[in-house]
């Protein structure tokens, strides 16, 4: 039998897919589990868009499409990114694909070599550092603090810096915190970014539209035109449009390194979804007043999580200003013991105590690059919630 690929070695499977994992198997153990670790709105797609999508089943366009989208989603997209974000793309400079996971390998893939180093800000996205990896890149992490609100920091992003980096990548509104960068927050990276030109930044914005009170979510590109021309903007339907089974994403670029990305995905991945595109485009262009209606939804089971988590002995958090997580500190409950007497001297031990102990499945800070931390999503229903939550305080009042 012949060996693995050496890039194989030490990749590692996703954190937050092994934790739905658990929360299957011990539901097919006959286990009453809530699961607060999955990362998809409970919503289901708006009706228009759902409509789109038939439509252009009936009406047979279900061929190929051209390898980086269709002329109409790539217009469309141009117009959204003028009108949402400030960012001026032709309709050349914008590439669509079966998801943002293939276009942020697509873009390793076009910015680096091997044994280059991408920096990623912790905590982090879990397939951040593997798509590097799966590319020969080298991950490197720049702690971001909580006293900062979990966003990077100068000093952090200019210590990362070394003669081998080639990519930063800045995820906002950004999972796992919720932290939202403001025009400030980027404008204080700017010198660093500027004193270091052959640096790319791609941005990952899936989470755009999810945002609280005055929190607004920026571009990066928009904010200074000398950083624009090195900025790769990455975005997607699965998170604000609730498309997540339709495997949607887009890129926004210079156009030689668009080019070069849309070449790389015509051959790892072929044109995207025919019917998909076709319901993107109303997901942009008709009735979006769901993106509002979501968001308040989910701003309210933030304000239910935030509040029963700090009530908890032991735990303590901010409430997030944006997606639909809460990343919260369980420090207080390490050192201590769970009601089978098992030692908690992790997030981990924390996290899968909470699973035995309480039905309540949730992801360890560890897996994002960031302990003593757990994961909470509330993208589920109130009640629900709710109940996961109550249960979970009952837990923690047993450790000791």
């Amino acid at each position: 039998m012949g060996r693995l690929a050496l890039r194989t070695n030490g990749f590692e499977p996703s954190g937050t897919l092994a934790m739905g994992a658990l929360a299957r198997r011990l539901r097919s153990e006959g286990r009453d589990i809530i699961s607060l670790a999955a990362g998809e709105p409970d919503f289901h797609t708006a009706e228009n868009i759902k409509a789109a999508g038939i439509r252009a089943i009936r009406d047979n366009n279900t061929k190929y499409t051209p390898s980086d989208g269709t002329a109409a989603l790539k217009q469309a997209l141009s117009r959204k990114l003028r009108e949402d974000n400030g960012l001026d793309y032709a309709p050349e400079q914008i590439l669509v694909a079966s998801g943002t996971k293939p276009i942020l390998l697509a873009a390793m893939l076009a910015l680096t070599d091997p044994g280059d180093e991408v920096i990623i800000p912790a905590p982090y996205w879990v397939s951040y550092p593997q798509i590097a990896r799966i590319v020969g890149a080298i991950p490197v992490f720049a702690a971001c603090q909580a006293e900062f609100g979990f966003r990077l920091q100068p000093a952090a992003l200019e210590a990362a810096i070394t003669p081998r980096s080639r990519v930063l990548i800045l995820n906002t509104p950004h999972n796992p915190t919720g932290a939202v960068y403001s025009a400030g927050d980027f404008e204080r990276l700017m010198p660093v970014l500027l004193r270091h030109p052959d640096l790319w930044i791609v941005t990952d914005e899936i989470y755009e539209h999810v945002c609280y009170g005055g929190a607004k979510a920026m571009s990066l590109a928009a904010v200074d035109p000398r950083i624009a021309a090195r900025t790769v903007t990455t975005n997607g339907f699965s998170k604000s449009y609730v498309m997540t089974g339709w495997r949607l994403g887009f890129a926004a670029g210079d156009l030689p390194v668009i080019r070069t990305m849309a070449d790389l995905l015509g051959n790892i991945a072929g044109p995207p979804s025919s019917i998909s595109q076709a319901a993107a485009v109303e997901a942009l262009e008709g009735d979006r007043t769901f993106l509002q209606t979501n968001a308040k939804s989910f701003q309210h089971r933030r304000d239910i999580t935030v509040a029963a988590l700090n009530q908890m002995p032991g735990i303590s958090c901010f409430a997030p200003e944006g997606t639909f997580y809460v990343f919260a500190s369980c420090a207080g409950v390490l050192g201590r013991r769970a009601p089978d007497g098992a030692l908690i001297a992790s997030d981990d031990d924390f996290v899968r105590s909470a699973a035995e102990h309480a039905g309540v499945v949730m992801v360890p800070g560890a897996a994002f690059g960031a302990s003593p931390c757990f994961r909470i999503s509330y993208a589920l229903d109130a009640t629900l919630l709710e109940t996961g939550l109550d249960r979970l305080r009952r837990f923690c009042n047993t450790i000791v």
